[in-house]
């Protein structure tokens, strides 16, 4: 199934045999219509499984206690809720659908045969899983110091490289099922602030929105206008060259510089 986007994603991240593919397209192989705006799961609840986005877009989200909705990662087609969600008692995020979706529900034992069994598979999941962590730093960067217009601007270049990744990219753009509010709940803004971004990014000529199509004619300049590095989306295999050692880096006048840490050898 070259189509299928948890493939596409797995294969893109670490190699996989046929049979770890028809493996995989069997965990996927039956899908249900959710319709959008919709509760996978909310907190509290006990977690049974993990749901597979195949189609659509869907979220992790907390509600805070005045009512109001964090948006704590965006999911879209090729991307699992939580892999080790069965180690906790209780739900401490909601998953909900942003769009209508097709979603798969996996059960905590596959999941774990899936781990336990087929090495290849397990290595793909568990790169996988260091993306993902890799981007929730950035969307913590993305909150914590990039101004306003910059933000959107990091956030629609993430979404163009994930969707690509999975071959839902076409003509330099990606259809983006998301409201105003949804783009200001995932980064700390108002939707106020979410309209005048997206407005000077297109006075800017840096993105083009045709109805729920968003259109990127310049990736390189909407990059740089982002601060924008992909690497974190592209996690490879640890570099077996040998660690140079301690070592202070040289940095410009007034950058918080760290030495790193002369640790004993294994065994000693």
């Amino acid at each position: 199934m070259p189509d299928h986007p948890l493939l596409r994603k797995l294969a893109a991240l670490s190699p996989l045999s046929d049979e770890d593919r028809r493996l995989l397209a069997q965990v996927a192989a039956h899908p249900v219509a959710i319709p959008g705006r919709t509760d996978l799961i909310r907190e509290g609840d006990t977690p049974r499984g993990v749901f597979l986005v195949l189609d659509g877009m869907a979220c992790r989200y907390k509600i805070l206690p005045d009512g109001a909705r964090q948006v704590l990662a965006f999911l879209v087609p090729g991307d699992f809720s939580d892999l080790d969600v069965a180690l906790l008692g209780a739900m401490d995020h909601a998953i909900g659908t942003l769009s209508s979706c097709r979603v798969a529900h996996i059960p905590a034992r596959t999941v774990a045969d899936l781990f336990d069994n087929h090495p290849a598979i397990a290595r793909a999941l568990r790169l996988a899983a260091l993306v993902e962590a890799a981007t929730v730093r950035q969307w913590l960067a993305n909150i914590g110091r990039r101004p306003c217009e910059r933000r959107l601007a990091h956030i629609l270049c993430e979404l163009l490289v994930r969707l690509r990744s999975v071959g839902l990219v076409s003509d330099a753009g990606f259809d983006l099922p998301l409201t105003q509010v949804d783009l200001a709940d995932a980064t700390g803004m108002t939707s106020v602030h979410v309209n005048r971004s997206l407005r000077s990014l297109r006075r800017r000529g840096l993105i083009e929105i045709r109805g729920r199509r968003v259109v990127i004619p310049d990736l390189v300049a909407l990059k740089a206008a982002a601060g924008f590095d992909p690497g974190y989306l592209r996690h490879a295999a640890a570099d077996p060259r040998p660690d140079p050692g301690p070592c202070l880096r040289s940095a410009p006048p007034g950058d918080i510089v760290f030495r790193k840490a002369a640790l004993p050898e294994a065994g000693a």
